[in-house]
């Protein structure tokens, strides 16, 4: 049945890229200004409604861009950062517009392209997506782009690790279940861990946006939970001169220095950009514990971009080098003092409780401690977007590989305890079809190969495999007045394949080396080969309806798919960055979600809302359970490793999002933004019902959350400091007594409450550009606090300590500086 599926929509794809259209181009021109002063937006971003095409007005404002002369009821669609996204109607009568912006936001006519089948307007798209731009990053003084985020989507958190991992959880649900989006490549990182996060520049994203439900109709597996999208900066004035940035950033607290710089150039069809970022913090401090060992990271980006772009579409390449050496806290103190122990010793010899304390000189400076995690990411990949007849073409093809090690022997420095390198071949096609009475069809293909494989490691948590994925889709969306209706079903196959893994224990060194039978005849199968398929269909079914220009009703029912994680399925061994001894279930079947929202969009003169409800039934959800003993005792080494099996049951998801934004037509430049989030979450296997944190609560689950924050931009009558910007933010997390407390999984967690203040100015060091200045200061107060979604609240050995802390508590108060320079 699934491959009668496949090969059906193969063909008709086949046979709508075969039809070719006879229709003329014409060319439009015009200028971009603020409607208040009249000046000229240069960098704006002008698409055509319903196409890949787009053009960016230059310095000046001005901009070209051909649209079919055929086209009766074109649109533009017009935005940029700070401003109020627009739309105008195309008479092909008319060569030359000016276009007007205001500096109000309206998230009803906020562009977005994620998740759908062509860019569209966010109150005719009933999937829950919010935007994050360029202009909210930047402001923002956070150690990475993940956190960023985390402040400004409400319903998207992060399970932290220390400062510079942060893993992406959407409603509830994270890991394999979010898909991280780079340019529209899936990112394919080994992301079943917890001790790292997202491999990205910080300093090369452009904006974001974030899917909220299931996303699998376009993606396929991994999208269960939803997407996080990244889309890095491209060059944007084609007038054939150099142009750049300079971004400098430094934060008190963990002594982050960041240093990046982007080149861009663009002329005729040609565009180029070259980008590069050193990032570099020791370990962080908090009022309780001081500095926090083995917190510190280095971090290196580099890229490259060439496009080369007509009136008919443009053809990108890309290539991303990431390199980031990060320090791995274990959590090991003195038993009296409470100061942070290391370890130099290993197996027997290894006495956690009498291991040396790291002296006040080491815990302040830069250095890294030998026991760490080494991540590389490399990326090359070319994006396509052609006009094909009356309709247009996506094709992506990209190849990444990821280079893990993870050093955690103190007597062998040199020896990686983990060290697997993953290769992921990614591809997709995607034809946007005519618009045929009133509706849009998108027909696609995509998938990926991956093939992992272990390197000269000690420790082995998953085998050598490959992975072969291909999911082939249709959607369709029909408008017709004040109703747009969307849906579409996709199906997918994926193949999981692997030999015999043997081990055996090296005499030499005593750790665990991985040999053929042939070496050594008594070795271990560690991994018993297998040959695994697995296969399932998504559908998505949802609809808008706009009462008037103001507000906009909307509901979305959608079936999500996810194949189990190769730790999910075949996982047997330690874990040494996570500190867990993992092991895998062959006999899991596929997760099946099925999730229904239902909310609305209200935008009115001087305030915009929006509210969210959502559920989400899970069938086959796979979770981890901690082994016992015979006498009910956790199962952990002698090193403290805890042992965990994945089991899978039935669960269920439910919550509430809302947002309220006051921004008076007459007080220009207020904003006065709240969000608010609340999600629970359930394990519906029969034997933990009624059993609350005795099974019946998930783990991981964000408590109740409100975001409020009052900014105020200030114009000034100026030509050095043009524009100066206020805010003051303050964000509650609710207690957390919903929490998996069977066999000592999660305790509960105390509320608290945080602020940040910042300030900010534009500064003409030039006619043309612009200097940004940003201060910030999170946690003014000091606040001492622990989110149940740090994994470091259980990095800790003993059960009672003098001041009645447990684990590591959250950063303290931190200064933050942020200078870009354009040029």
């Amino acid at each position: 049945m699934l491959k009668l599926i496949f090969k059906r929509l193969m063909l008709i794809l086949f046979l709508l890229f075969s039809v070719r259209g006879m229709a003329q181009d014409i060319e439009i021109s015009g200028v971009i200004k603020d409607v208040n002063s009249n000046e000229a937006i240069g960098g704006s971003t002008i698409k055509l409604k319903n196409s890949k095409r787009s053009a960016i007005a230059d310095q000046q404002g001005k901009f070209k861009l051909a649209v079919p002369q055929q086209m009766n009821s074109g649109k533009l669609l017009i935005s940029y950062l700070g401003y109020r996204p627009d739309s105008i109607s195309i008479d092909t009568s008319k060569k030359y517009y000016e276009i007007l912006l205001d500096t109000k936001s309206d998230a009803l006519n906020e562009v977005v392209v994620t998740g759908v089948s062509r860019a569209t307007l966010t109150k005719e798209n009933p999937v829950p997506i919010v935007s994050v731009s360029k202009k909210k990053i930047e402001q923002s003084s956070e150690s990475n782009i993940i956190d960023v985020l985390v402040r400004n989507v409400p319903g998207l958190n992060a399970v932290k690790t220390g400062p510079n991992i942060s893993k992406p959880f959407i409603r509830g649900l994270g890991y394999n279940r979010v898909l991280t989006l780079y340019d529209g490549i899936r990112q394919e990182g080994q992301q079943w861990g917890d001790e790292h996060g997202i491999e990205v520049d910080a300093y090369n994203i452009e904006r974001s946006e974030v899917i909220k439900g299931p996303a699998s109709l376009m993606y396929g597996s991994d999208a269960l939970a939803g997407v996080v999208s990244l889309m890095s900066s491209m060059p944007g004035i084609d007038d054939g001169l150099l142009h750049g940035k300079v971004l400098s950033e430094y934060q008190s607290n963990n002594g982050l220095i960041g240093n990046g710089i982007g080149l861009f150039y663009s002329k005729n069809h040609w565009s180029f950009a070259l980008r590069g970022s050193y990032r570099i913090a020791k370990n962080y401090s908090n009022a309780i514990d001081g500095r926090v060992y083995n917190t510190g990271f280095r971090e290196t980006n580099a890229s490259g971009t060439v496009r080369y772009q007509t009136s008919k579409g443009n053809s990108t390449l890309n290539l991303t080098l990431y390199d980031n050496i990060q320090g791995i806290p274990d959590g090991s103190r003195d038993s009296l003092t409470r100061k942070f122990t290391h370890q130099i010793y290993e197996g027997e010899l290894d006495d956690i409780k009498n291991r040396p304390i790291v002296s006040d000189a080491l815990l302040n400076s830069y250095e890294l401690s030998p026991l760490h995690q080494h991540i590389q990411h490399y990326r090359i990949y070319n994006n396509n977007h052609y006009k094909v007849g009356e309709g247009d073409v996506d094709v992506m093809l990209a190849f990444q590989q990821n280079v893990r090690r993870e050093y955690n022997h103190p007597t062998m420095p040199d020896q990686a305890g983990m060290f697997v390198r993953l290769n992921t071949l990614n591809y997709g096609v995607k034809y946007n079809a005519p618009k045929i009475l009133n509706t849009e069809f998108t027909f696609g293909i995509n998938g990926m190969y991956q093939n992992n494989l272990n390197k000269n490691a000690t420790d082995f948590p998953i085998p050598d495999y490959s992975l072969f994925d291909a999911g082939a889709y249709l959607f369709a969306k029909w408008k017709y007045e004040k109703w747009t209706i969307g849906g579409g079903i996709r199906s997918d196959l994926r193949y999981l394949k692997a030999n015999d893994f043997y081990t055996s224990t090296n005499a030499q060194t005593g750790f665990g080396q991985h040999v053929s039978p042939a070496e050594d005849p008594k070795a271990n199968l560690q991994f018993p080969s297998f040959n695994k398929s697995f296969g399932g269909i998504s559908l998505s079914l949802g609809t808008t309806y706009q009462l008037n220009d103001q507000v906009s009703l909307k509901a979305n029912i959608a079936r999500g798919y996810r194949a189990p994680s190769i730790t999910e399925f075949a996982s047997n061994g330690l874990d040494p960055g996570a500190h867990i001894i993992y092991l895998g279930n062959r006999d899991f079947k596929p997760e099946f979600s099925l999730q229904e929202d239902i909310g609305a969009d209200i935008t009115l003169k001087d305030l915009s809302m929006s509210f969210s409800v959502f559920n989400n039934n899970i069938q086959n959800y796979i979770y981890l359970s901690q082994l016992l003993d015979a006498g009910g005792n956790p199962i952990i080494s002698a090193q403290g490793d805890k042992t965990y099996q994945y089991q899978q049951s039935s669960a269920q998801l439910y919550g509430f999002e809302t947002t309220f934004n006051l921004h008076p037509e007459a007080w220009k430049g207020f904003s006065f933004d709240n969000s608010f989030s609340m999600i629970y979450g359930f394990n519906r296997k029969a034997i933990f019902k009624d059993k609350k944190t005795g099974g019946e609560y998930l783990p991981l689950i964000p408590p109740v959350r409100l975001l409020s924050s009052v900014s105020q931009d200030i114009k000034l009558n100026s030509k050095l400091v043009s524009i100066m910007n206020f805010r003051a933010e303050g964000e509650y997390n609710g207690a957390q007594n919903r929490y998996l407390a069977l066999n000592d999984t999660e305790t509960a967690t105390s509320s608290y409450l945080l602020f940040n203040v910042a300030a900010g100015a534009t500064i003409n060091y030039s006619k043309k550009y612009p200097l940004q200045v940003q201060v910030q200061v999170s946690n003014l107060l000091n606040e001492t606090y622990q989110s149940n979604l740090s994994r470091l609240k259980y990095f800790e050995y003993y059960e009672h300590s003098p001041n009645g802390y447990r684990g590591i508590q959250g950063m303290g108060r931190s200064i933050g500086l942020k200078i870009i320079c354009s040029f």
